[in-house]
């Protein structure tokens, strides 16, 4: 998958909803197949999805790197600023009136 998130969430997901499906299966209650599932999925998560964790490491790495100047480059956040300074620009009441 392209998108690091996406791909590791969903198999976080899976592996969880996989091994509560099976606790349910077996006749266990939906508090204890809840806390086993989701205890057993993270360890199963530790073990084997050390490359899609890496990749979403690099990921979150990548958007909270800061440039030369020491601020973080980030196209979306200047063109939301962009935005909220032309319309505090467009509210302020002429002075020469």
């Amino acid at each position: 998958m392209k998108n690091p998130w996406l791909g590791y969430t969903l198999l976080r997901l899976g592996m969880f909803f996989g091994i509560f499906a099976v606790f349910m299966l077996l006749n266990f209650g939906p508090l204890f197949s809840t806390v086993f599932a989701a205890a057993i999925s993270f360890a199963l998560s530790l073990m084997f999805l050390d490359k899609q964790r890496d990749a979403l490491s690099a990921s979150v790495a990548k958007k909270l790197s800061r440039d030369a100047s020491g601020s973080y480059q980030d196209d979306e956040s200047d063109l939301e600023n962009d935005v909220l300074d032309s319309e505090r620009n467009d509210k302020k009441p002429e002075a020469n009136k």
